[in-house]
């Protein structure tokens, strides 16, 4: 066997994609599901390529390939019409070690974008070499057709069996055996289930929590984090997909919307970036419309649901129509913007406050102005955490310089918050409107408490009582 299959874990991983046409796309687009975090380089791109750039998927750069270009990168891809073009981006990729996929071009090949079939975890990837990918598409759909609809599910109870085995029954042949033998029948959650009853004879049978459901003629106000899937929470997940109806926001990315049950309605409603596509009172009309209809309703808000996005208005428009109501919490995008920063929002040495604000202010309903958003002194021990900041850093900057706030004060600007394509950046006020704001969605915290505090020496720790604590002294 010429090629070794693997399955590899890109979650943020860089990749370089050389060449933005059709092809091209397609890659990147299978790519961004991996979660690798992707860097183009084109002379020129495909409208889809545009439209990814344009919504911060990815990062592209219109200009042809360069040897600079595959410093940092994981692995390399490279899909142009040139096999000249394509055979120095082989080359200089051997070169550094670097792994490289030349499209259609098996020559020039690491290795090969296999053909996919997917349920759930369960992944069969199948290749030809690079013989007849048209072979590979068929023999996919042959896969395809034959697995059950239910495999995804079966698959997450047998795994979680699996694991309760690995960490009760001892090792040996016994456990092998049970656990192949299980691989060969059908695994639910149920208290009655066979197999789990085969597995462990003699434990009190426990009783799986219901999950939860959408209700119909229901509408729920969900927050959906701050955009990577897994910080959504579990009820969230479970509302999305069983609900009729999804009303989403423009930031809610694709990842979390194809959680959504195939036969869902999924509009999107949201506002960015000064283009509309619903009203507010528009979007009241359809939430209540499509719960007096009958249908199970999730407006879908990026990040939590209570925090600039408007729920007191629609709470307030669905309970005057008198249409059942519940608020599901989100990650919060200052939460997932900290983490990435590694900076706590609450050191108990320097931080006790935390301010949330916007840049973004409605003016005649469902509007919006940028206008000075901060007035007064920022206190010394609170962290700011600044929403919706626009794309003007300068004059977000001059307002706060205009306001008292020191040109010393530290700032983070963190660009695609828990997105594949993530960046953090360190600076101060001073400095804010010198940077490139980064694709969105934007975040930006600004506050003593985000100072670098590697140098801090014992001093400062006395003075907030830390080195009094750790000896044992009064103050």
């Amino acid at each position: 066997m010429s090629l070794f299959p693997i399955f590899l874990k890109l979650e943020r991983r860089p990749c370089l994609m050389v060449g933005a046409g059709t092809v091209a796309a397609e890659k990147i687009t299978s790519l961004l599901q991996a979660g690798a975090k992707i860097r183009v380089v084109a002379p020129t791109a495909c409208e889809t390529v545009r439209r990814l750039a344009a919504d911060g998927k990815i990062a592209l750069e219109l200009r042809g390939f360069q040897y600079a270009d595959l410093e940092g990168q994981a692995f390399v891809v490279t899909a142009t019409d040139s096999r000249n073009v394509n055979r120095q981006v082989f080359l200089a990729a051997q070169q550094r070690g670097l792994l490289c996929n030349s499209v259609d071009d098996p020559p020039n090949c690491d290795f090969y974008f296999a053909s996919i079939v997917e349920r759930g975890k369960l992944q069969i990837a199948i290749s030809t070499a690079g013989e007849s990918p048209a072979l590979a598409a068929r023999l996919r759909r042959e896969i395809d057709a034959g697995l059950p609809g239910d495999t995804a599910a079966w698959l997450d109870e047998l795994g979680s069996l699996r694991r309760e085995i690995l960490a009760s029954h001892p090792a040996g042949s016994e456990r092998k055996a049970l656990l192949h033998t299980l691989a060969e029948r059908p695994v639910c959650g149920l208290d009655e289930c066979p197999s789990r009853k085969l597995a462990f004879p003699d434990r009190p049978r426990r009783k799986k929590s219901a999950r939860t459901t959408a209700q119909k003629g229901t509408v729920y106000l969900v927050g959906a984090g701050p955009g990577d899937p897994e910080l959504m929470t579990l009820k969230a997940a479970d509302l999305l997909a069983t609900a009729d109806v999804v009303l989403h926001d423009d930031l809610v990315p694709q990842a979390i919307l194809d959680r959504a049950r195939d036969e869902a309605h999924v509009i999107s409603v949201g506002k960015r970036c000064g283009s509309r596509r619903a009203t507010q009172e528009q979007i009241h009309a359809l939430m209540i419309g499509q719960a007096q209809s009958g249908a199970s309703v999730v407006r879908l808000k990026s990040g939590d649901p209570l925090i600039f996005g408007r729920a007191g208005e629609e709470i307030e428009a669905l309970e005057q129509a008198q249409i059942p109501c519940e608020v599901v919490p989100g990650v919060t995008a200052m939460f997932a913007a900290a983490a990435a920063a590694r900076k706590s929002l609450t050191d108990r040495r320097s931080a006790s406050k935390v301010i949330l604000t916007t840049a973004h202010h409605a003016s005649n309903g469902d509007g919006g102005d940028r206008a000075a958003f901060w007035h007064g002194p920022l206190p010394n021990d609170a962290t700011l955490g600044i929403y919706m900041p626009g794309r003007d850093l300068r004059a977000l900057a001059w307002d706060m310089l205009k306001a008292g706030l020191s040109e010393d004060l530290p700032c983070v600007v963190v660009s695609q918050v828990s997105l594949p394509g993530e960046d953090s950046r360190n600076t101060t006020l001073a400095g804010l409107g010198d940077l490139e704001p980064g694709p969105a969605p934007l975040f930006i915290m600004a506050g003593w408490p985000l100072a670098d505090r590697k140098e801090a020496s014992i001093h400062d720790f006395v003075q907030v009582g830390f080195f009094e604590d750790a000896v044992g002294l009064e103050r």
